[in-house]
């Protein structure tokens, strides 16, 4: 364990968030201060051209770039320079806080990761601990992960409908709850690890945020209370049960906690309401790897879409995980050993990947309408915004009678046509035809002839059965059995958000 709780003391957080923002510790302020290419390669890991870049700038000594060499490029810096970045706090109160450490020279260096981030409403600051990289040896078992791949994809799949109570499940170091905060009047954060929820508080107090914050797993911090949105960005890595990194490991085995969670989110989710996770889940050998979540929502009698982002075999995965660890070739050897033997015993092919998104209807009523489907594509990425309009396509869907389409004015999204052809002995030979609406996560759909006729057509201005009755006379085919073929091409369309009602 890495030892008692950090940046306890509120006075020195609020004096250690005035010293950042003087001097200009925000996302654009580090990017100017390096440049855009260094800053860039920062992101993707590569930390040397930002130390240079800021050693070789006019004000190399200025608190700003001390700043930067401290938290996000682990350098030693001078006890008198920190002195000059921190005015307001002293350094050895940055020690006693657990943010800095004393080297044997008696330079300081960060023990936090403290970082910028921001969204399209605001700057935030983020504190957790330094990840492998930046220290040597292994993350310790209570190591807070900071902003990472992951908990930047669920904040991007969130919605951001405002609400009044909303349940971040594993806060970790608070990311998820500091874009909650922007569109819900009333945040729980829980989390297993108190060492989390320390540095979630000083997340929370350095961005002027107050979060309820609760120690406990799952939803038992949260027993009998309801809430309008939850999001969870749980320990969800696939192993037999241990739990030696508490960032990742439940200690629950399989995908059991994911399995959990989904099962337990509707006796705490309101009607009206959102849920939104990531998870993994185990496809054991000749399986479906549909049928495994398909099973996690049985009985919950919610609303579901489902995408599987990746799908990775047992070596590929267990090889994520230990790559961001730190632990030495002999230690991640064996431990990668025993990981691959436990899959192997279990008869599982690989892991899945991906997001799940939930909603309660407002009322009762129906099957629930549950979307499963793998969608891998680049720029296809499950966001905020296609969320809500899923679900809302799937209610316009749902309540709109094939007779009601047929009389209903239909527009075309901006999409565009695909086609795909082979060269034959008569030239190229067209063998299939889609139109795809960018940005849209599957909003791909195959067309024939007709299909594609039918949605260039779509401006608008006339019904949809009036339409399929100048088609139906074109191609020389009764109108009512065009108008057969057609509805549940036209209601993937809608689906897909490709084809929508015209106002």
């Amino acid at each position: 364990m890495t030892g008692p709780h950090p940046l306890a003391d509120h006075a020195v957080v609020d004096r250690l968030g005035k010293d950042l923002q003087a001097a200009g510790y925000t996302s654009e302020g580090v990017n100017q201060l390096i440049g855009a290419s260094a800053n860039e390669a920062l992101g993707r890991g590569v930390w040397w051209p930002a130390l240079a870049a800021t050693r070789a700038a006019p004000d190399h000594d200025a608190p700003l770039a001390t700043i930067v060499r401290l938290f996000l490029l682990g350098a030693d810096e001078p006890a008198d320079g920190v002195a000059r970045a921190f005015p307001s706090v002293r350094p050895d109160a940055l020690v006693d806080a657990g943010v800095l450490t004393v080297g044997a020279d008696d330079s300081l260096r960060a023990a936090l990761d403290i970082r910028p981030h921001a969204d399209d409403v605001r700057e935030y600051l983020v504190v957790s601990d330094q990840d492998s990289a930046m220290r040597a040896g292994p993350v310790a078992a209570d190591h807070v992960l900071g902003i990472g791949g992951a908990s930047v994809s669920l904040a991007r799949a969130v919605i951001r409908t405002p609400v009044g109570r909303a349940l971040d499940i594993g806060t970790g170091c608070g990311i998820q709850a500091l874009h909650l905060d922007n569109h819900c009047d009333e945040i729980v954060a829980t989390d297993t690890n108190p060492r989390a929820l320390a540095l979630a508080a000083a997340t929370a107090r350095l961005n002027q945020m107050a979060w309820d914050l609760r120690a406990g797993s799952l939803f038992e911090p949260v027993a009998g209370e309801r809430f309008d949105l939850i999001v969870s960005n749980p320990p969800f890595v696939v192993g037999a049960g241990g739990q030696d990194y508490i960032y990742r490991d439940s200690g629950v085995a399989g995908d059991g906690l994911c399995a959990d969670l989904i099962r337990q989110i509707p006796d705490h989710l309101n009607p009206g309401g959102s849920a939104q996770i990531l998870a993994n889940w185990v496809v054991p050998h000749g399986t479906d790897w549909r049928e495994r979540v398909r099973g996690w929502l049985a009985g919950t009698d919610l609303d579901a879409w489902v995408v599987q982002r990746e799908f990775a075999d047992p070596i590929t995965y267990i090889s994520l995980w230990l790559s961001d660890a730190g632990e030495s070739a002999q230690q991640a050897a064996d431990r990668g050993a025993r990981w691959l033997d436990w899959f192997a015993a279990n008869g599982i092919d690989g892991i899945g990947m991906g997001s799940i998104t939930l909603r309660r209807r407002s009322r009762d009523g129906g099957e629930p309408d549950q979307t499963i489907e793998e969608i891998t594509g680049a720029g296809e990425e499950v966001t905020g915004v296609e969320a809500e309009a899923f679900f809302a396509r799937r209610h316009y869907l749902r309540d709109i009678s094939d007779e009601r389409l047929l009389a209903t004015r239909l527009s075309t999204s901006p999409v565009f046509l695909e086609e795909q052809s082979l060269p034959g002995g008569e030239g190229w030979q067209q063998v299939s035809a889609t139109v795809r609406r960018p940005g849209g996560p599957g909003a791909v759909l195959a067309v024939d002839e007709v299909s594609r006729a039918l949605l260039a057509g779509c401006r608008g201005q006339v019904p949809l059965g009036a339409l399929l009755e100048l088609l139906a006379g074109f191609h020389g085919v009764e109108p009512d059995a065009l108008a057969v073929a057609a509805i549940p091409v036209v209601r993937e369309a809608i689906g897909r958000g490709i084809l929508y009602e015209a106002t």
